[in-house]
């Protein structure tokens, strides 16, 4: 089989993220190097080997694998057909330096919860627009792996905080066409973004970026309604553009927003 190399890489509009690289080789092989961001690591197809701190490891499909920046790694196909991987590149904001030492010790990760997370992230990341929601998961990540890393103090458990939750979801009124960052969000009610999103989800039954694409697809059905084109009611209700009132409409309504206007009497 001839060698294969696809490359996608991007930096997205999310704070930690330094860039996000999708990957398929089959033949390539990484010397030795190290990278000044940590590297957050899911195969989905093959497998890699890597060396890190002289020690080898791998990478089967149900692991998370996370290598600390400043640490010298490898990496190669552990299978004839090569390997696909998402890549996230995470700046210090998030995992502190004083993990690289656990990390180091146990960077593949065997949690079916986190990998899944961690894709989801990926989805997110890759839609324009969708900011909110991959800010919220990827504040849900590093808590899970600190979690891993450090371990947990009796003061660590999770609480409900229902005022709380009421702060973040008047503030999400507030602001419901230009939305809001979660560390903005975070830094005005004077909570921890992973705690804040936590008490939200705890006291509603849904996480924030849900609620506020609910609260837009609802202005946009009010809108479409009374006869406004999907590309104004897009713009007007705090959308990307239109394909992503589309993709949030279609999920919430059942129909795209075009055929919903055109059902009106």
């Amino acid at each position: 089989m001839a060698a294969q190399s696809e490359v996608t890489a991007w930096r997205p509009r999310v704070p930690g993220v330094v860039e996000v690289f999708h990957a398929h080789f089959t033949e390539y092989a990484y010397p030795m190097h190290v990278h000044e961001a940590w590297t957050l690591l899911i195969v989905d197809d093959g497998a890699v080997r890597y060396d890190l701190d002289r020690h080898e490891h791998g990478t089967p499909h149900d692991t998370v694998s996370l290598l600390p920046p400043h640490v010298p790694h490898n990496g190669s196909a552990a299978t004839p057909h090569g390997f696909r991987k998402r890549v996230l590149y995470l700046d210090g904001t998030l995992l502190a330096d004083d993990l690289i030492g656990p990390a180091v010790d146990s960077p593949d990760l065997r949690d079916p919860v986190l990998r899944l997370r961690v894709g989801q992230l990926h989805t997110a990341l890759a839609r324009p627009g969708d900011e909110l929601e991959a800010d919220s998961r990827l504040t849900l990540i590093g808590d899970r792996l600190r979690a891993y890393l450090r371990p947990r103090t009796v003061t660590d458990v999770p609480r409900r905080d229902p005022a709380l939750a009421r702060r973040l979801r008047e503030l999400l009124d507030e602001r419901i066409v230009p939305g809001i960052a979660l560390d903005e969000a975070a830094a005005l009610v004077r909570a921890h973004p992973a705690h804040l999103v936590r008490s939200f989800s705890g006291a509603y039954g849904i996480a924030p970026h849900q609620y506020l694409m609910s609260r837009r697809v609802d202005r946009a059905r009010r809108m479409l309604l009374e006869g406004r084109s999907p590309t104004e009611v897009a713009v007007a209700t705090g959308f990307y553009d239109q394909s992503h009132l589309t993709r949030h409409f279609r999920k919430l309504v059942g129909v795209p927003p075009g055929r919903y206007r055109s059902s009106a009497r």
